[in-house]
């Protein structure tokens, strides 16, 4: 009787576990001052403990392993910054800008990976707008229910003004994450939510032509 090979099944819990090395194997990397861009997939694969055709089985290249890392960035910042609503105050915006700004840090590596790859490629420059683009839209949506109730002046443009605290939010939290000491994170923040809530949300409304 001729014998029967039997495909073995996946195992989900194990491409977890290995994704997850890899992952990690890569972030301890660039901690230990690697550039992404001169980072082989040998040498990943190396620090993860796994075979080169390992790597290949679980991420299509270089390019999808940093999609992943980023997407990390992305999700925890956005269910952070998502999570908040004006009716939640000053106070509440302020505590969630202090576990953005952790999370900034926490993945710094990773971020400058991003920056530095996003210079000459169009896919990970395009990840990166489109994840921002989620914060900018939700703030845009917030912005205009605030306006629609008479909380927000009629005059804000919404479009600028979520693009102008989104964008310059990102750079500033990057900024200070690079030049700025980490028990300052807790006043950073409270700034950045300060210009957020008196420059959009609560801003003073223009006079009417005419009067002072």
């Amino acid at each position: 009787m001729p014998s029967i090979t039997r495909r073995r099944a996946p195992n989900p819990g194990r491409r977890a576990f290995v994704e997850t090395e890899i992952l990690a194997a890569t972030r301890r990397l660039l901690i230990n001052g690697a550039n992404f861009t001169e980072l082989g997939v040998q040498q990943i694969s190396t620090e993860a403990g796994v075979a080169r055709s390992t790597f290949y089985s679980h991420f299509r290249d270089k390019t999808d392993l940093l999609l992943r890392l980023a997407t990390t960035v992305v999700d925890r910042s956005f269910d952070i910054a998502s999570a908040w609503e004006p009716s939640d105050g000053l106070e509440r915006l302020a505590d969630g800008f202090r576990q953005v700004v952790g999370i900034y840090r926490e993945h710094a590596v990773v971020l400058r990976a991003i920056a530095e790859v996003a210079s000459y490629d169009a896919t990970v420059r395009d990840f990166w707008y489109e994840g921002l683009s989620r914060f900018t839209d939700r703030t845009i949506a917030v912005l205009r229910d605030e306006q629609d109730s008479g909380r927000s002046p009629a005059d804000l443009d919404l479009v600028s003004a979520g693009r102008v605290i989104v964008m310059g939010g990102k750079q500033a939290i990057l900024d200070h994450i690079t030049v700025g000491n980490s028990q300052h994170d807790a006043a950073f923040a409270r700034e950045l939510a300060l210009i957020w809530w008196y420059g959009a949300y609560r801003r003073p409304a223009e006079p009417a032509p005419g009067r002072p």
